[in-house]
């Protein structure tokens, strides 16, 4: 196996540090490594597997000699400089929106569509994190019974929203223990007029409303959720949720097959041996995933399957992952795994 010339774009960040620790803990075939930030994060020191690097800033020439690129660090970066990436011989890897709807760009969770990897021109999209978790429990029961309804409420964790919005989540609840005053100055994210508190709390916002009264978030759940699973005329629908948990994205989806009469039993018993999936499904002793204990696994965790009580063709369930890992940078890593394995780096 050959080792590859890699760069990690937003290597400071959260997301960009759990690549790194990804990469490092599957031992991708790395020759040379790249650290790139903004030029605020430049002359940063991180270690990885031993050594020391210094982040240097992404800039244009950065990309000279890279094979494949990983990119976390907001969309504005990645539209300025993954093409810069790509013209320089790079193939990029985009945690980003910025490119996710764009018809030339496949959308991959390598679970789901990892042949959509040979129709790339340079960029990859990985998908937004919510959409991820979903999409991977999803897909079996697509596969076998067929796909019509899926209706998707989310409870978001505040590291989606970064490292700051940690912060201020674990200093507001400080904050109320010890009765003091606060002013919110993070969440929502996309909050242009109002922010509001996170501790003790539920903001049913996460980006800015669009005008069908869907946030982008939810928008990009139901656009993605169709691109993937190539289901132009999928009915979906998400209503998405921050909540004051660190890490670990919850969904409670309800789905339609087109074939009707599946049991629980079936379902579990696909679930169970389906790629990148753990099931948790065990009422009697109160057996279901919990954010808790998600945080830094990389499985798709499933659990509360249960038959709708009026559809027969109608089933409920809970599915909760590390948004940092699988709904970020484990998919990304994954994909350049999957790069590898089908011979699509130069």
């Amino acid at each position: 196996m050959s080792n590859y010339h890699v760069a990690v774009v937003g290597a400071t960040g959260a997301v960009g540090q759990q690549m790194l620790k990804t990469l490092e803990e599957r031992d991708f075939p790395i020759g040379s490594l790249k650290l790139l930030s903004s030029k605020r994060s430049a002359g940063k020191i991180i270690s990885f597997k031993g050594k020391e690097y210094t982040v240097e800033e992404a800039t244009p020439e950065a990309f000279e000699g890279v094979q494949i690129a990983l990119f976390s660090a907001g969309g504005s970066v990645s539209k300025a400089l993954a093409p810069e990436a790509v013209k320089r011989g790079a193939i990029v890897v985009d945690n980003t929106s910025a490119f996710r709807m764009d018809s030339n760009v496949p959308l991959v969770v390598p679970e789901v569509n990892e042949k959509a990897l040979t129709n790339h021109n340079g960029i990859i999209a990985n998908p937004n994190c919510s959409t991820i978790q979903m999409v991977v429990a999803l897909e079996p029961i697509r596969e076998k019974y067929g796909l019509k309804k899926v209706v998707v409420s989310t409870y978001q964790a505040v590291s989606g929203a970064g490292l700051e919005a940690i912060e201020e989540m674990k200093q507001q609840t400080k904050d109320i223990l010890e009765g003091n005053e606060f002013t919110p100055e993070i969440l929502p994210v996309g909050g242009d007029k109002k922010h509001y508190q996170i501790a003790f709390n539920a903001i049913p916002q996460i980006d800015l409303f669009q005008d069908n009264g869907y946030t982008f978030e939810e928008m990009k759940m139901i656009n993605e959720t169709k691109k993937i699973m190539e289901m132009a005329g999928l009915e979906v629908a998400a209503t998405c949720v921050r909540l004051p948990v660190e890490t670990g994205h919850s969904e409670s989806v309800y789905i339609e097959t087109e074939k009707g009469g599946a049991t629980v039993a079936e379902l579990k018993e696909l679930l169970a041996t389906a790629p990148g999936v753990t099931l948790q499904d065990d009422p009697a002793n109160q057996v279901y995933p919990l954010a808790s204990e998600c945080v830094g696994k990389n499985d798709v965790f499933v659990g509360r399957i249960r038959q709708d009580l009026d559809r027969d063709n109608g089933y409920h369930m809970w599915i909760v992952s590390d948004n940092l890992l699988k709904g970020a940078a484990w998919n990304s890593v994954q994909i350049a795994e999957s790069l590898v394995k089908l011979d699509l780096l130069s």
